[in-house]
């Protein structure tokens, strides 16, 4: 007789990706750039986060109904809770691709490195941080820069 083995809980944060079926290979860079970015501004953080790509009609009914704001937005943050327990949930990111597509243009980028500019500001939303004083904002610019640089060495 065999003994059935238990399945060990997750000891760290979870990564799951919504929307990506039209971008293949997204799932793991957008994966990636969620851990990279909760190890440097909330290691502590076990909780699981899930990402959605979207579009603009849905952002701007979430903008309005959570901010307030009648309009879409590239990147919103959801925090559920504090993250400190595996397998619960920490937060969602939601970001809009027609959005992200349109900066990407904007800025000489590709869709793909807006898209994960937009996930590592938005994670970092999610950890804490804000962009609102200049001194935050700087803060926040530097580790969402240094992040990326780090992710496109990979």
């Amino acid at each position: 007789m065999r003994a059935r083995r238990s399945k060990a809980p997750q000891s760290g944060p979870r990564v799951y990706v919504r929307g990506a079926r039209r971008y293949p290979g997204a799932a793991g860079a957008l994966k990636n750039a969620t851990l990279a970015a909760l190890a440097a501004a909330a290691p502590h953080v076990r909780g699981d986060v899930t990402v959605v790509l979207t579009d603009d009609a849905a952002i701007r009914r979430l903008n309005r109904d959570y901010r307030g704001s009648d309009k879409a937005t590239d990147v919103l943050s959801f925090e559920i809770s504090d993250g400190a327990k595996p397998e619960e949930p920490f937060g969602d990111v939601v970001i809009s691709v027609e959005t992200a597509a349109r900066q990407a243009r904007r800025y000489r980028a590709r869709l793909e490195e807006e898209i994960l500019r937009l996930l590592v500001h938005g994670t970092l939303h999610l950890c804490g941080h804000d962009h609102h004083e200049r001194r935050s904002a700087g803060r926040m610019h530097g580790l969402t820069n240094r992040l990326l640089k780090s992710l496109s060495a990979v």
